[in-house]
């Protein structure tokens, strides 16, 4: 069996309704400090890496202290949310996050359905960076959950799976935040 230990990004400098593409606030990067120096004895291990910047970052550190290259993964990005102005973003994710699986449009569920291949096609004890949404599908996929949202994994929480290469397995689920906005 394979562990994947997803890691949510650290606190960014703005939420969902904030920026596309938030970097790490001061908060967040000493987060990313932190949980790289919790996860440095388990490696080197491969790293995965969300594209946008506030994965990048977080997963920084640790890439640092391991002297290896992150693998940016698309599938286990940010939720693709639809054309939308930020405030409306923010409404769209509170009425998605409220509901289930089964209630998403079809290109939210091909995007759950990639996410959890990415995942379960990892053969290698793995470090994964990645967001809220995108560790609820793992969690959910884990846990034979169809809620949209599992828990609330805080920031630069880490949860702990394992894969046989079809499946996903919960080992240890990650600090939980209390969820005030949608970052």
């Amino acid at each position: 069996m394979t562990k994947l230990y997803l890691v949510r990004h650290g606190k960014a400098e703005a939420g969902f309704g904030g920026a596309m593409d938030p970097g790490l606030d001061d908060l967040g990067r000493k987060q990313a400090d932190a949980v790289a120096n919790d996860l440095s004895p388990l490696g080197p291990l491969p790293i995965v890496s969300s594209p946008l910047a506030r994965t990048r970052q977080t997963a920084a550190p640790l890439a640092g202290l391991w002297a290896c290259e992150p693998r940016i993964e698309k599938a286990v990005a940010e939720i693709p949310s639809p054309d939308l102005s930020l405030d409306e973003r923010v409404v769209w994710l509170r009425g998605l996050m409220a509901g289930s699986w089964n209630d998403a449009p079809p290109e939210l569920m091909a995007w759950r359905r990639g996410c959890i291949a990415a995942l379960t096609a990892i053969d290698h004890d793995t470090v994964i960076f990645s967001h809220y949404v995108a560790i609820n599908v793992a969690m959910g996929a884990a846990t034979g959950n169809d809620n949209v949202v599992c828990f609330s994994p805080d920031n630069c929480s880490v949860t702990v799976l394992e894969t046989d290469g079809e499946t996903l397995s919960l080992i240890e689920k990650g600090r939980e935040a209390q969820l005030t906005k949608v970052n």
